[in-house]
């Protein structure tokens, strides 16, 4: 995975197998189908629950610092654990809970390449047995509030050419066809986009297998719609799930230095009284320069 700007974020389903008995290594699946994991996962893996382990439960945010010890702790995980990161849907949300990790800056975190169901397409070995973890003592450090986007912050960016604002949901979602991926409860008063950001789904990155693409290839995906790394970005999606994978690649495997994930989101801007909005196709950059004798 020499390729990308950060070389050990990135492991294989090969790297993993011949891994996965280390001491110093734990593999955590986290699945959008919860039931996922009991129906079979790799030998060794434990499972965290993104409805519960990943979220506060009593306001809409991340975990606190008390809970993410208490998570991690209880995982086995101490601050100098290595942590492989996997999911089904090609790793939709294991892309949140690895953004999460950053934020409380957890060293050595990876992403298993392909996911879930690249392990399963190569016949790799399952297990049932869930494995009992000896508690550790972890210890958060200070949150890097530096890689989250709030509200205030995203109203400057849509009035800003210093930002690119990346939109990771469906072109569905963008363009206000439908309000919501489809199966979710949760729908937004208005279906749309923020203005000015960019139409780049979350799962473009990756290769039929479900492996991501090559650097070259990621990179000129996000150039060709102006999203450049001497700007600073911004991703969102609906809660911030799809788009903190978004950040994941942009940050980890592209090397963009500033990146931060708006997980308030769809679900926040398009429920806001009094917030512009924008539906169907992206319009031209707001910014760009008319040349004399153009259309207007």
């Amino acid at each position: 995975m020499a390729e990308y700007a950060d070389s050990q974020v990135l492991v294989s389903t090969e790297w993993t197998d011949l891994h996965r008995n280390d001491p110093n290594l734990v593999i955590v699946e986290v699945d959008k189908d919860i039931e996922a994991y009991k129906n079979g996962h790799i030998p060794g893996a434990i499972s965290w629950n993104w409805q519960t382990d990943l979220s506060d439960e009593l306001r809409r945010d991340i975990l606190g610092p008390s809970d993410l010890e208490a998570l991690l702790s209880r995982s086995g995980i101490s601050n100098n654990t290595t942590i492989v990161l996997f999911g089904d849907e090609h790793n939709w949300l294991a892309g949140w809970a690895f953004w999460q990790l950053k934020i409380y800056g957890h060293r050595d975190v990876r992403m298993l390449n392909g996911g879930r169901e690249k392990w399963l397409a190569e016949g790799r070995e399952l297990t049932k047995v869930v494995p009992t973890p000896k508690p550790s003592k972890y210890r958060s450090r200070t949150l890097n509030q530096d890689l989250r986007a709030f509200l205030p912050l995203v109203k400057v960016a849509v009035k800003s050419q210093e930002f690119a604002i990346v939109d990771a949901r469906s072109t569905e979602e963008f363009t206000g066809l439908a309000p919501a991926p489809m199966g979710s409860t949760q729908i937004s008063q208005k279906a749309g986009h923020i203005p000015g950001a960019k139409s780049i789904p979350w799962d473009l990155v990756r290769e039929t297998d479900g492996t991501l693409k090559k650097a070259d290839a990621i990179r000129n995906l996000f150039e060709s719609k102006g999203v450049t790394p001497d700007k600073e970005v911004i991703t969102y999606s609906r809660v911030g799930e799809r788009s903190s994978h978004t950040w994941f690649v942009l940050k980890h495997l592209l090397g963009y230095p500033v990146v931060k994930n708006y997980d308030g989101s769809w679900a926040e801007w398009g429920n806001l009284v009094g917030v512009a909005i924008e539906q169907g196709e992206e319009k031209p950059p707001r910014f760009a320069r008319v040349e004399s004798g153009a259309g207007r």
